[in-house]
């Protein structure tokens, strides 16, 4: 899954694709190195990350779908949000995933929406909201708190009519975690595995990886490379980056290391 953020202030890229031209030609880029998933988002969620107007978040990402869509992107066209009326949008447009980082939970009728539409979607943990989450987050065991979360979303979107093969789930890296719960998250994730849906990692440039080597966000790509092989190895089948093609290379040999094993 390729990141293509068409936001002022997300984290690593904020600023780069707010020009809907600059945005598809990352798009179909990010797509030509190997996604099978473009994930467009118009509102950042990096810790302290403010609120964003619906208009303007459809005013953001629309037109990038539209424009992924006619262009003949060879992928998946997925839209992060968690507002209602921009998942419509985006569905309308053409897009045929739903990337909640909120699991459903901001807006009740998203789950029905997903269902109608026939469409995928992705269920992320996340403790409190990106204006908070970094606030001192606590678990009495954080692994089976986040595993026990996405059981009950996954029921929940079940309930509401969504195929159990159209859902993804995310535990939500750095989303609400310290440094050592996301650790403990990557170690354990087999424990997330057992809930029996294809499982999402995203680390890519996160902050907990610069407190790890004490790199910048443009350098982390050694340490985005190492929790995604990791996580590969330990169930995680989909991969949220920035950086497609040096991760997508690096998870092809370690799987031709032991698919057949």
């Amino acid at each position: 899954m390729g990141i293509l953020n068409v936001t002022p202030d997300s984290f690593s890229d904020g600023g780069r694709y707010l020009d809907v031209s600059a945005a598809i030609a990352h798009g179909l880029a990010l797509a030509g190195e190997g996604a099978a998933i473009v994930d467009v988002g118009g509102e950042s969620t990096r810790p302290g990350a403010g609120a964003v107007a619906v208009a303007e978040e459809l005013r953001r990402v629309v037109p990038v779908v539209e424009g992924l869509l006619a262009a003949g992107i060879g992928a998946t066209v997925s839209v992060d949000t968690s507002k209602l009326e921009v998942a419509r949008a985006a569905l309308d447009a053409g897009a045929t995933f739903v990337n909640d980082v909120t699991a459903f939970r901001a807006a009740p009728g998203m789950a029905a929406l997903v269902a109608e539409r026939g469409a995928e979607c992705c269920l992320m943990h996340m403790q409190g909201d990106p204006r908070t989450m970094q606030r001192e987050p606590r678990y009495d065991d954080v692994v089976i708190e986040v595993r026990e979360f996405l059981r009950e979303r996954v029921a929940c979107a079940v309930a509401a009519g969504i195929e159990p093969e159209r859902i993804v789930v995310d535990p939500g890296f750095g989303f609400g975690k310290t440094v050592e719960h996301n650790l403990e998250l990557l170690e354990r994730l087999p424990e997330l595995a057992e809930l029996g849906q294809p499982l999402l990692v995203g680390t890519s440039r996160k902050s907990f990886l610069g407190a790890l080597t004490g790199r910048g966000e443009a350098e982390r790509l050694a340490a985005t490379i190492a929790t995604s092989v990791i996580a590969l190895l330990r169930g995680a089948s989909v991969f949220r980056v920035h950086d497609v093609a040096a991760v997508r290379d690096a998870l092809a040999v370690t799987a031709a290391t032991v698919s057949e094993r």
